[in-house]
């Protein structure tokens, strides 16, 4: 009888833990325009402010970038180690960057670690052409990735996330491609690496994570950042 009791106690406890946190989640609120949180494996939304606003995604664009890096991977067309070229094209790119120098060639591991840590714009251009061959193919292969995962409030113009017209996502489509993209583990090692180190042909570049939560946070790992003006 008492095991009973006692069962019926722990049931009720967590009836009525899980109830308040119901309440809880029902009046959080964060200041900011657009937001969701959801449970990674399941995609349970736990909370949601906006999150189907189309807002400029800046360098967040390159979830897409590494996951279609991370698929022609796993289906064989290109490998970790193998030699990706620096176009002038990916050499030009402003903003963010680890300054990768036109007419080298760098194992796409290296190039795929620069974005995922320091977003650099130069190595998202440079895979960009690896994968699909061309730039703007690759931006047509981004687009139609998105739909075939249902982002249905998503366009890319470019692979960077730097300004453009008509470049756009929602807070509910970046997770629905965040959440694609953590099913590759390495992305994940790579995000939750605060400091490390490329080696190009005449120095070595000091590639630092953009997200600082990783020093605050033990267990963060990642997944992006994005900020333009």
């Amino acid at each position: 009888m008492k095991k009973i009791v006692s069962l019926l106690l722990i049931i009720f406890s967590l009836v009525v833990l899980i109830n308040y946190n119901v309440v809880q989640a029902s009046d959080f609120d964060v200041s900011v325009n657009s937001a969701i949180l959801l449970e990674a494996e399941t995609g349970e939304v736990i909370f949601e402010k906006n999150a189907d606003k189309r807002v400029p995604p800046a360098s967040i664009t390159k979830i897409m970038t590494l996951l279609l890096a991370m698929e022609a991977v796993e289906d064989g067309k290109l490998n970790l180690d193998e030699e990706i070229e620096i176009s002038r094209k990916a050499e030009s790119m402003g903003g963010s960057q680890v300054y990768l120098p036109a007419n080298i060639t760098l194992k796409l591991e290296s190039v795929l670690e620069a974005v995922a840590m320091a977003s650099a714009n130069d190595a998202s251009v440079a895979i960009a052409e690896a994968v699909g061959g061309s730039y703007n193919n690759f931006i047509a292969m981004m687009n139609e990735r998105a739909k075939e995962l249902g982002m249905e409030n998503t366009n890319f113009v470019n692979s960077t996330g730097l300004p453009a017209e008509n470049h756009y996502s929602t807070a509910r489509d970046i997770s629905i491609m965040a959440r694609e993209l953590i099913k590759h583990e390495k992305v994940l090692e790579w995000t939750s690496t605060w400091l490390d180190y490329i080696e190009l042909p005449e120095r070595r570049a000091m590639v630092v994570n953009t997200n600082e939560l990783i020093k605050r946070y033990d267990g963060f790992d990642g997944l992006k950042t994005g900020h333009t003006q």
